[in-house]
């Protein structure tokens, strides 16, 4: 319990917000130096490390809120993240960047986040997520994470030089420096407590206010626990790195709905309220139409970038007034 009134909890969800941002960073840099040592593309880091690394915030807030019973925090907060991830960063992205799109990625990963989005969808369905359906998603996530990183070292294998005409590997040695070491348990241990305080402010403004704990989670919680993939991708976009950037987003999307919701429903099977149809539904249009956009012409203009960040500004507005 957090004593004082709405503008004490609204300033600890700003400070919250701080510290998963900061937090976030810091693994991520930690993780990324570490893939980079084993060679992966700019891709693959993006889908996998860096991915689960900016959507570490997304799973405290929800395992966090699933061991306190708030099933809707949890979930709203998943679906939330994703639709702000889709619409609003890659929007923004794309308004500063046109952001051209391989055809493999197009293709793999595409299709892969149209997958995750139906079966999230189909296990929120009737409004319960047992541990049983928790267990399936987490590994439908691990299987999609070990299927990239075998993808990534064929590729890598390829592109060696030939030795006797047989392509040889080059080996890797994975090595720790001591500031890797704290920026992974300082970024992480930042980023659980900050996701614990956000929950409680988060829940407690809600009832205070009249607003419903599903949209503060969808909205409010949803976009400060995405604020690391938005940092990432604008740094990376900026850096010219548009696996990183692109992979980011696709791969924090698909960890969430599979990884994240998995994992929270197995600490304790998850409940929510009908709302979550509404905003599952608003979720697969999005995601489909983002999909066809990409598929269609394997590019996101300036023009498509600003209606998807639009219609998240609409959702904000719909959201808060009920």
């Amino acid at each position: 319990m957090i004593q004082g009134g709405p503008l004490v909890q609204i300033g600890i969800i700003l400070v919250s917000i701080l510290g998963l941002w900061i937090g976030a960073r810091f693994l991520v840099d930690a993780v990324v130096r570490l893939a980079r040592r084993f060679g992966l593309s700019d891709l693959t880091i993006g889908l996998t490390i860096v991915a689960m690394g900016t959507s570490t915030p997304e799973l405290s807030v929800s395992v966090d809120a699933a061991l306190k019973g708030l099933g809707d925090i949890a979930v709203a907060n998943v679906l939330g993240s994703n639709i702000y991830n889709l619409a609003f960063i890659l929007g923004i992205i794309s308004m500063i960047k046109v952001v051209p799109i391989e055809e493999s990625f197009v293709y793999r990963d595409g299709v892969a986040l149209l997958a995750s989005t139906l079966i999230g969808g189909f296990v929120i369905f009737d409004l319960r997520i047992t541990r049983l359906e928790g267990v399936l998603l987490a590994g439908l996530f691990t299987v999609y994470t070990v299927y990239l990183l075998r993808a990534s070292q064929t590729e890598g294998t390829t592109n060696q030089p030939l030795e006797g005409g047989v392509a040889r590997p080059v080996t890797k040695q994975m090595t720790f420096r001591g500031r890797d070491i704290v920026f992974l348990v300082g970024g992480l241990a930042l980023v659980l407590v900050s996701g614990d305080y956000m929950v409680v402010a988060a829940s407690e403004l809600a009832r205070g206010v009249g607003i419903s704990e599903w949209v503060i989670g969808g909205t409010i919680v949803a976009a400060g626990t995405s604020t690391p993939e938005f940092a990432v991708s604008l740094v990376a976009i900026q850096r010219g790195s548009l696996g990183v950037s692109v992979g980011n987003v696709v791969g924090s999307n698909i960890y969430n709905l599979t990884g994240i919701m998995g994992v929270a429903a197995i600490v304790r099977p998850l409940v929510v309220n009908a709302a979550a149809l509404e905003t599952l539904a608003w979720l697969a249009g999005i995601t489909l139409l983002m999909v066809a956009a990409l598929w269609t012409r394997r590019v996101l203009s300036r023009l498509e970038g600003a209606v998807f960040a639009l219609s998240e500004v609409a959702r904000w507005i719909l959201g808060i007034l009920g």
